[in-house]
């Protein structure tokens, strides 16, 4: 039998996603480009597995790539980052095509909306797509809350644009880390999904991680 993609090799992996056999080849270069892999498959796995031994390279002209980071970021901004991650889990975990590509499309904008407000300036720009604008539309919902939250307890520090930039950008570099730039690649979304186990009150748990 021959494989159903290109109808031409023979048809020697099953390829749970399609619940059909294909060919190593297509199975190599159609993975997560055109075939919505299952977290699960054993092929898949091999592959992750090759290419945390084999980084890829982000190219230098990425966006956010020149943004000078304190170094002391995942320390002094624990929490926001944690909140901001718990976000993009929460609605990456609702939305089971959501992508690495949309995910970090949606942290770009969120990153490059936040850059304005520091200048003073405040432009919005969501992206165009709607998944991406969508997951950017909840992460911007949810740090209003934590804002409103903020200023209705006396003494708790407010919570500053440059802070939530650098937090965002620091996510956004690590999604590039984590894909390997496949179109329909998950990487960056499953891990994220994995620092945070299911809760059974989703909203109290995002509220407990940047509020006391």
């Amino acid at each position: 039998m021959n494989c159903t993609i290109c109808e031409r090799r023979k048809a020697v992996r099953f390829c749970p996603a399609k619940s059909e056999k294909i060919c190593a080849v297509c199975c190599g270069t159609e993975r997560e480009v055109t075939i919505d892999c299952l977290t699960d498959c054993s092929y898949l796995l091999a592959a992750h597995r090759y290419e945390d031994e084999h980084r890829r390279q982000v190219p230098a002209d990425t966006p956010l790539l020149d943004v000078a980071m304190p170094q002391d970021i995942v320390y002094t901004h624990q929490k926001l980052i944690a909140a901001l991650a718990f976000s993009i889990a929460k609605f990456c975990g609702s939305q089971p095509a959501a992508t690495d590509p949309e995910a970090i499309a949606a942290l770009q904008a969120l990153a490059e909306t936040h850059k304005t407000m520091i200048s003073g300036i405040f432009y919005e720009k969501p992206p165009d797509a709607p998944l991406p604008r969508e997951l950017y539309a909840a992460v911007m919902a949810m740090l209003a809350e934590i804002k409103r939250q903020q200023t209705e307890q006396s003494g708790f520090a407010a919570l500053k644009d440059s802070e939530v930039f650098h937090a965002l950008v620091f996510l956004h570099r690590m999604g590039l880390m984590r894909t390997n730039g496949r179109p329909k690649s998950r990487r960056f979304i499953e891990f994220l999904r994995a620092q945070f186990p299911q809760s059974h009150d989703l909203q109290r748990e995002e509220s407990r991680i940047i509020v006391p």
